[in-house]
């Protein structure tokens, strides 16, 4: 009920004053009139006062949202006020679920969030209407078979999106309902990230038996994860939490996998898998939780304790990764200009690919260049001849992944190379180019100007890179070409020592990349605070077509000792086969040290700034972090983050004793690396809102 406002109403003077002597009666009377008529002007603009507060005030009790401050947002989430058939219900085989809410509702990304288990090939249909949510199934349903759809985060209010929460809907074709869960996380086994949107399931079944449970790859017994689709699913949220409901009693083992394919099973080596190296039973049992019960949307009134059914295993973390030998497959080829060719696959490969010339000789024909990752070769030609062919034809000999088997077998293939830009259209625009430089010098000369003489040449853009105008003492110039060196006149590199009025040759060693014939790196005992130059002399390098460099003058300093920080890592309970790496963020490595026998990993000439520590058991003592391997039945090695940020400061030790174990993988990563690499920015609910609108109102 609207909330009445009285005011009272002006009254009329009952009577008027006689005036003193018989000649102001008429003065009086007209004061009488007049203000009677001012006092019907007041009570009108009165009411008119009135009315108006009336309709403001009403619209704002009308319209809680709107104005400066419509009052509190909704915290409410939608209610179920009923289902069809009823949810826990046995031996009924639905078509259709409806279930009905005292509010309209929304479902997000239904095609992602909903899952219906056991799966099915065809996937659930999913509507909304207003208040009213629909579920279509699968014509066929399994007999005796417990059926959960899991709706996940993904039910919310329409108006002010307060979610339902975590919600299941389950029925059972047979006599009862399997009741059982098991819940956990899916963590990226290299970042610890939380894995969003991926599948995990299990399967019901004399387990034991399974080859599943062994840790031998050879057995003889059928790889369930492989062959058939899961029999009980869930899928993670963007925490990378799961839970599986309607899970019988039993022993089994949990596996993750983002399910390129929509087969529910493990088809593909592309696809991110994990799985649980111990199996596990389920149980459960009763316990107690705490609640918070609030006295209004901001204020809490007191904690209560709420008994409910313990399920287990509810911390079950899988470590998801991805394949290292991808499946291979060719999958471009390339030919911008005649001096090289490409080809890209979808995998690395350690065979070398065979190369047999259809229209040349294959002989010593090119210098071939593999990008870091394996999966990209460049063949660079040697012999100039070949640039002037308008296509190269050849046989391709490459290992390929057959799709059926997994097995990577030999391939040949006739590819044929044609350049965007031909050698006859490049030599067409440099005699362009030089016509248009002697039309412009005959112009110079007729002025009487000789000083430009030389004609358009092109060079070899030789650089150099890693020093900037500073270097760290344990940092190493790079010097990289545009194409393979045809030849290379190391005398024609001079490292220079000191300012450019007392600089002194000094020693030197030039490596070449191991993979690449475009790096080279300079190696030398830097000093530090001392003034550096590199120079290398014009004509000193020439690529394959010939194409020499001109002269290239570096000059760097070595930054001094105090300008840097160190840092000394004490990790306990690991050996030597722990590697230690020192970030910038999850995808920058600064700096790597494996644990010495002590105990203890250094790092020098560290800039100042803010890094963080993580680590990996190197098992088979390569030096990197390496993925696992189902086939194998191979775990990736363990990966584990220092949980606290690093503040490095320049001209201080800073020493760190680390327990890598002491905090479950959960809880190891440090925020600055969860906010920049992981999880995404949640959206705010209207608690967090109405929290802000108090504050705002203060």
């Amino acid at each position: 009920m609207n909330p009445t406002i009285t005011s009272p109403a002006p009254r009329l003077p009952e009577k008027v004053c006689q005036p003193a002597h018989p000649s102001g009666a008429a003065t009086a009377r007209t004061l009488t009139k007049a203000a009677h008529g001012l006092w019907l002007i007041a009570y009108c603009l009165l009411s008119i006062v009135y009315c108006l507060l009336s309709i403001v005030y009403c619209s704002s009790c009308a319209n809680p949202g709107s104005g400066p401050d419509g009052g509190p947002f909704d915290e409410t989430p939608p209610r179920i006020l009923s289902m069809s058939p009823r949810i826990g219900a046995t031996g009924i085989t639905p078509r259709r679920i409806e279930i009905h809410f005292d509010e309209n509702v929304k479902v997000e990304n239904a095609a992602e969030k909903v899952v219906v288990s056991p799966p099915s090939p065809e996937p659930p249909e999913v509507s909304v209407s207003g208040k009213r949510i629909r579920v279509t199934l699968p014509d066929t349903l399994r007999p005796a078979t417990t059926y959960t759809i899991d709706f996940s985060d993904a039910i919310s209010d329409n108006n002010e999106g307060n979610p339902l929460g975590a919600f299941t809907y389950y029925f059972s074709t047979g006599d009862a309902v399997d009741t059982m869960e098991v819940s956990g996380h899916v963590i990226d086994a290299e970042t610890l990230a939380p894995v969003k949107g991926v599948l995990v399931g299990l399967y019901v079944g004399d387990a034991p038996n399974d080859s599943l449970f062994t840790a031998d790859a050879a057995s003889d017994a059928p790889d369930a994860f492989s062959t058939r689709a899961f029999d009980r699913v869930a899928r993670t949220d963007q925490e990378g939490r799961f839970s599986i409901k309607g899970v019988p009693q039993g022993t089994y083992r949990l596996f993750a996998l983002k399910d390129v394919d929509g087969d529910y099973h493990f088809s593909s080596r592309a696809e991110m898998m994990g799985w649980t190296p111990q199996p596990f039973t389920t149980a459960c049992y009763p316990d107690v939780r705490q609640d918070t019960v609030w006295r209004d949307t901001l204020t809490w009134d007191s904690i209560r304790v709420v008994p409910y059914t313990h399920f287990t295993p509810d911390n079950v973390v899988l470590r998801a990764f991805t394949h290292a030998n991808r499946p291979r497959h060719l999958l471009k080829t390339q030919r911008d200009v005649p001096e090289w060719f490409r080809v890209y696959f979808t995998g690395p490969s350690a065979f070398t690919p065979q190369i047999q010339g259809l229209n040349f000789n294959e002989y010593n024909a090119f210098v071939e260049d593999r990008n870091a990752t394996g999966d990209t070769i460049t063949y660079w030609l040697r012999d100039t001849a070949l640039l002037r062919l308008d296509t190269l034809s050849l046989c391709y000999t490459y290992y390929e992944t057959d799709d059926s088997t997994g097995i990577d077998t030999l391939r040949t293939d006739t590819l044929n190379f044609v350049p965007r830009l031909t050698f006859a259209k490049r030599a067409k625009q440099q005699a362009d180019e030089l016509a248009r430089w002697e039309k412009q010098r005959e112009r110079r000369h007729k002025r009487g100007d000789y000083t430009d003489e030389t004609p358009p040449r092109e060079y070899l853009n030789v650089q150099v890179r890693g020093t900037g105008s500073s270097m760290a003492p344990n940092e190493n110039p790079v010097i990289q070409l545009p194409q393979p060196a045809a030849r290379f006149d190391r005398s024609g590199i001079h490292l220079l020592l000191g300012p450019d009025s007392a600089q002194v040759p000094a020693r030197y060693e030039l490596r070449p990349h191991p993979t690449s014939p475009l790096t080279y790196t300079l190696l030398a005992e830097w000093r530090p605070g001392q003034q550096y130059t590199l120079r290398i002399d014009s004509a000193a390098i020439a690529g394959l077509n010939g194409v020499e460099n001109r002269e290239v003058t570096q000059r760097f300093r070595i930054s001094a000792a105090e300008e840097f920080g160190s840092l000394f890592v004490s990790v306990v309970g690991l050996d030597t086969t722990a590697v230690v790496q020192l970030l910038k963020d999850d995808k920058t490595v600064l700096q790597t040290a494996r644990v010495q026998a002590d105990g203890t990993a250094s790092f020098f000439y560290l800039r100042p700034g803010k890094a963080y520590l993580r680590l990996f058991t190197d098992t088979n003592g390569n030096g990197r972090w390496d993925t696992g391997d189902y086939a194998a039945r191979r775990q990736p090695e363990q990966m584990r983050y220092y949980p606290k940020q690093l503040d490095l400061r320049a001209g201080w030790d800073t020493e760190v004793t680390w327990q890598p174990d002491e905090l479950p993988a959960l809880r190891q990563k440090p925020d600055g690396l969860r906010s920049a690499a992981s999880t995404q920015a949640k959206t705010r609910g209207a608690h967090e809102r109405n929290i802000e609108r108090q504050r705002s109102k203060k």
